[in-house]
């Protein structure tokens, strides 16, 4: 297929754009800057011009895209005031998705978040490990992703044909980003997170996946690493951040709190990077 994969440029958008090559696509990469050559389109997605026209066609890179994987967004809170990070994401989300659907394209991944549902878990879930059921947001970065993932909802309503994935990534690690597990005996360490985190890799393994198993309607998926990113059994952690919430029975040593199950019953997701 024609790919193009908004926010290319970031850590997610790397690792996706180089393993989608590798599965043999073509590979349009969008986003405020990057790599010149036929690869890549720079692209405002705050105008609705231009990502409209950048998913019609460019001249010179592609004539038109087969599936779009969005991933372009302010990645946090904090990097510009609340507000603007929501008006940002939410309206360069709907311009991917809506100029998406004009240009008529009927494949898209998304990225959502863990943001969506209850980080940073100062309110206990209801439930562990915490799975697509939950909806939740507690910052505008979250709200935004919770409203992005409604959006996708309805839009799918309108085009029998078109497929909507949104992944539920949680933070997500390069490969030289491994020290930072130096800490993961400290009694906190990604607490906000339920202990979970993903390889940029693998996360980009579980883009490929959604690409391929895309069916009409709307899909969301968390995106992490099987086992938690802590030292301690996954249990004892469940009860030192969250006592009194219901644990599942069949819970794994160190199976993340952050629930996999359904992308690895469902699409076959594993992961091939474990911190450990």
């Amino acid at each position: 297929m024609i790919i193009g994969v908004t926010g290319s440029e970031g850590k997610l958008g790397r690792a996706t754009a180089d393993r989608l090559r590798a599965d043999g696509h073509d590979v349009i990469g969008f986003d405020l800057a990057g790599p010149a050559g036929v690869g890549f389109t720079r692209v405002d997605l705050t105008d609705y011009g231009q990502a409209l026209d950048a998913m019609l066609g460019v001249t010179a890179r592609h004539g038109g895209l087969d599936a779009l994987v969005h991933l372009a967004a302010i990645p946090v809170n904090g990097l510009v005031p609340d507000a603007a990070t929501f008006d940002n994401n939410m309206s360069v989300s709907f311009h991917a998705l809506f100029g998406a659907v004009r240009a008529g394209i009927r494949t898209i991944v998304s990225a959502s978040s863990i943001t969506a549902m209850g980080f940073p878990y100062e309110v206990a879930p209801p439930r562990l490990p915490v799975d697509e059921q939950y909806t939740a947001a507690f910052n505008t970065y979250g709200l935004g992703k919770v409203l992005e993932e409604q959006l996708a909802a309805q839009l799918v309503g309108w085009h029998d044909d078109l497929s909507i994935t949104a992944l539920r990534f949680t933070n997500v690690v390069d490969e030289g980003e491994y020290d930072t597990f130096a800490r993961a005996a400290e009694p906190d360490y990604r607490r906000d997170l339920l202990g979970s985190w993903i390889d940029a890799r693998d996360g980009a393994a579980a883009v490929s996946l959604a690409l391929a198993a895309a069916r009409p309607g709307f899909e969301v998926y968390n995106v992490a690493a099987p086992e938690s990113g802590t030292a301690a059994p996954s249990r004892e952690t469940a009860e030192r951040w969250f006592p009194g919430v219901p644990v599942a029975d069949d819970l794994g040593e160190f199976e993340s709190l952050m629930s996999t199950r359904k992308i690895r019953e469902r699409l076959g997701f594993t992961t091939q990077h474990d911190w450990r």
